[in-house]
């Protein structure tokens, strides 16, 4: 069995000490691939590094919607400089977070400026969604994001913005939150989605699933999400392995 964690930041700091380790634990638990999104040059170089470690690891980059503020024209050049290496597979996380405090104004425009650099370099897109829903749907569907591709990370909506997403051609993405007690809005979600289009993921080190929740995450973790996701639909962990397996190589477009 192959798990491939579509979503995980091991080039986290966090992960600093013992990242050998943590790559040999999520082998061990069949999670074999991995996306590493990095968000500011730190994180790009230590992405950099990790391709080194093993052939199974694939990146992206973009700039979070926590720090647009920080986005301009030179931000972008180096953007578009780093996704030109062949293990890039992806822009991201990008979106929106009506969380934080970053003027949603300022969120817009440098989601869209992302937007339109993936649409030139015919790179996917992992979005990132907090609070805010309806601006990112109306985005993406701006966007035509079906033409290049996008997926909605740690997907945490109903079964209605399942699928209006859905049908703007997005992945779905499900991470430990699904396991979560008070997530049974997102479990109607996953089971309305077709399997084609569910991918899964940690989020690491952040999102650990039922019974590590609260604890660091890290990719074996993948795992746990995939065992209890599989078990919501009855199938085999095997199977919706396999399934998502395929679907995030045809989403990062990964030649076998």
């Amino acid at each position: 069995m192959d798990i491939f964690d579509s979503h995980t930041h091991i080039n986290d700091l966090a992960f600093a000490n013992d990242l050998p380790d943590v790559i040999e634990r999520a082998q061990a638990f069949s999670v074999t691939s991995m996306l590493v999104l990095a968000g500011d040059h730190a994180s790009l170089r230590r992405l950099q590094a990790l391709f080194a470690l093993t052939p199974q690891i694939y990146g992206a980059a973009g700039c979070h919607p926590e720090d647009a503020k920080r986005y301009d024209d030179i931000e972008e050049q180096r953007l578009k400089q780093a996704l030109q290496a062949s293990r890039m597979k992806a822009l991201g996380e990008i979106g929106l977070d009506y969380h934080c405090q970053v003027s949603h104004l300022v969120q817009q425009q440098v989601f869209r400026r992302q937007l339109v650099l993936a649409r030139q370099l015919h790179l996917p897109v992992s979005i990132h969604n907090r609070d805010a829903f309806a601006d990112t749907y109306q985005l993406l569907k701006a966007a035509q994001i079906a033409e290049f591709g996008g997926v909605m990370h740690s997907f945490n909506g109903d079964e209605k913005w399942a699928q209006k997403f859905l049908d703007l051609g997005m992945y779905l993405s499900f991470s430990g939150v699904v396991t979560f007690k008070n997530a049974a809005v997102v479990r109607k979600a996953f089971l309305a989605t077709p399997l084609e289009r569910v991918l899964v993921e940690t989020d690491a080190p952040y999102l650990a699933p039922e019974p590590y929740r609260g604890r660091q995450n890290e990719p074996g973790f993948t795992r746990l999400t995939l065992e209890y996701l599989a078990n919501l639909r009855q199938i085999s962990a095997r199977e919706l392995a396999a399934i998502t397996y395929q679907n995030t190589i045809k989403f990062l477009r990964i030649k076998s």
